[in-house]
């Protein structure tokens, strides 16, 4: 049987962007861990009994808990959790590591911490799992909390195995594996095999369309392998965060920060002087102008990884900030119009979503080009003016 590439291409489509919908299938381990955290740590702060007499289907409530699960789906987590019982409690998935420096090395598994409702004692130290943070407390679990209902309590050192960082080892792992059977399969011929097929139309893109642009043909080369990886690590990770599995790695500001120091310290040590001496003391400028300038430019070299972590982190945060609450609304207006209505909206988002999941991993790769580019350019300011000079004349 022949298929139309029109009808698989949409096909292939239609079934990335049904993937963000089967994440509800989450909602009851993330409420139930946002409840059953607050509910045992406030007890122990504040000392104030809960009743147990609340109604689930009050419109505040489910709203309360579409924020709980938005918000724990944004953050990373000690537990790998595929999908939960809410009449039995049990959750169903897997427990990571836990790695601690305090006071020496602990290591135990998140297991211990039952989702936040125990208190693990590991080398003559207690510590409390709280809203997915390891807080250091006593033998009876008690948190000192602000006004702000933000636990006070120290932390210790947390080298933790988490949801985001399993991801980005799986992440790099693949990334090994594509581009190692890539550059086996060139020994073979000048046409690569497999899923190299597919690659190789991307590293050509990025090749002609990023980097010899920004960069220029002399020392393109010399960054193409950041450029590549950067490009395919944001990429992968962005797709992977479709999944049901709620991981939300390039929505997280600490590892859009780490990428973009990368940049920032790529072009800062791959800079030649001529770049420093528009920095420092820019040619063709008023003595005065130059040293008014000289800070602002030193502010630009820091805005520029700064604009890098914040577009990557807020495009791709917003977008599941929206998924996520269409899908709450669903449960929020339960009849027949809403239903369908918002179901169709969020698919279209998340068609949209996989759209932004390459343009953000391509903007990122595109800048980062275009700050090092600026950085190793060679300028010729004397000559050009001469030549300029001489071929075109003033006239008076």
């Amino acid at each position: 049987m022949v298929f139309p590439a029109r009808l698989f291409k949409n096909t292939i489509t239609a079934l990335i962007a049904v993937l963000p919908l089967l994440s509800v299938a989450n909602v009851s381990d993330d409420v139930q861990q946002e409840h059953a955290q607050t509910e045992a740590h406030a007890q122990h702060a504040e000392g104030v009994a809960h009743s147990d007499s609340h109604n689930e289907h009050e419109p505040a409530d489910k709203k309360s808990k579409i924020k709980a699960f938005v918000d724990h789906h944004l953050q990373d987590s000690h537990y790998f959790v595929f999908f939960s019982d809410e009449e039995t409690g049990e959750h169903y998935g897997f427990s990571l590591p836990v790695i601690l420096i305090d006071n020496g090395l602990k290591v135990f598994s998140a297991a211990k911490f039952e989702h936040g409702e125990e208190i693990v004692e590991a080398g003559g130290e207690y510590y409390a799992l709280y809203h997915d943070k390891i807080y250091k407390t006593d033998a009876e679990g008690t948190l000192d909390f602000d006004e702000h209902h933000h636990p006070t309590n120290a932390k210790p050192l947390d080298f933790s195995i988490t949801k985001n960082v399993v991801a980005m080892l799986i992440t790099a792992i693949l990334m090994f594996l594509l581009f190692t059977g890539l550059a086996k399969s060139y020994k073979k011929g000048p046409i690569p095999t497999g899923f190299g097929r597919v690659l190789e139309p991307l590293v050509i893109f990025i090749r002609d369309e990023v980097a010899l642009p920004n960069i220029g043909e002399k020392k393109y080369r010399k960054f193409m392998g950041y450029l590549l990886t950067v490009f395919f690590f944001i990429l992968i990770l962005n797709l992977i965060g479709l999944t049901p599995l709620g991981i939300n790695v390039t929505g997280n500001i600490a590892i859009t920060a780490c990428l973009a120091l990368f940049t920032y310290f790529i072009t800062q040590f791959s800079a030649n002087k001529e770049y420093w001496a528009h920095i420092f003391w820019m040619p063709d400028v008023p003595v005065l102008m130059k040293i008014a300038l000289i800070p602002i430019e030193i502010l630009g070299t820091l805005t520029k990884p700064f604009a890098l972590m914040i577009r990557l982190y807020a495009n791709i945060s917003a977008g599941h900030i929206v998924v996520m609450s269409l899908i709450g609304l669903i449960f929020v207006f339960k009849n027949w119009i809403a239903g369908p209505s918002f179901f169709a909206l969020t698919l279209f988002i998340s068609v949209i979503e996989v759209l932004v999941a390459f343009l953000q991993a391509f903007v990122f790769t595109m800048l980062s080009a275009l700050f090092i580019g600026m950085a190793v350019q060679e300028h010729h300011h004397e000559e050009d003016h001469d030549k300029h000079t001489e071929e075109e004349p003033i006239i008076i």
